[in-house]
């Protein structure tokens, strides 16, 4: 199981079937405020749903690295990969953060931990990340980290039942070796 340590606060770790059901109690307990940007939100009505999610990621072939985010040991958040395609080295990340903890940094550290970590001890050399064109706090963080704007994948993901645009960022090995 990865850890990562953040900062003196901040611990990302792999999420594991022992995380499922804080998982769960957040998003039901933040469910109008996730709804807005994350489309899993809706289906996720019961703890079956997060429980089958985690479940995925365990016995998934691609290993997929997804983990929470501690805050001085509470749950508030998940950062991970996904769509990863290691043959040609690279993936895309995606994160969500309790509306509570929001504006302290948070995810900003946590991703570039995840960021370090994937180029380094992975090995990646590209990262992708997404946003919706609307998304500008999301769309903020990329830019934070250096990620560079590519295009907008039109009509990229259905949220509450419309198609909505994604701004796609890229971000090379090579760059954040620059930073």
């Amino acid at each position: 199981m990865e850890i990562i340590d953040v900062d003196k606060n901040i611990t990302l770790k792999e999420v594991g079937l022992e995380d499922v059901e804080t998982i769960f109690n957040t998003i039901d307990s933040e469910h109008e405020y996730l709804k807005e940007w994350l489309p899993f939100v809706e289906e996720t009505t019961d703890i079956s749903y997060t429980h089958t999610y985690v479940e995925s990621l365990l016995n998934s072939p691609i290993n997929e690295l997804v983990c929470i985010i501690l805050y001085k040991n509470k749950f508030v958040g998940i950062v991970g990969t996904r769509d990863s395609d290691l043959g040609n080295k690279k993936t895309e990340i995606g994160y969500w953060l309790s509306e509570n903890y929001q504006g302290n940094g948070i995810m900003t550290k946590s991703c570039t931990a995840l960021i370090n970590f994937l180029f380094t001890t992975l090995e990646i050399n590209r990262i992708q990340l997404k946003a919706a064109t609307k998304n500008y706090k999301s769309q903020r963080i990329a830019e934070k980290l250096g990620f560079k704007k590519e295009g907008i994948e039109r009509d990229g993901e259905l949220h509450k039942h419309e198609f909505v645009d994604l701004v796609v960022y890229g971000l090379l090995k090579n760059e954040w070796q620059k930073q």
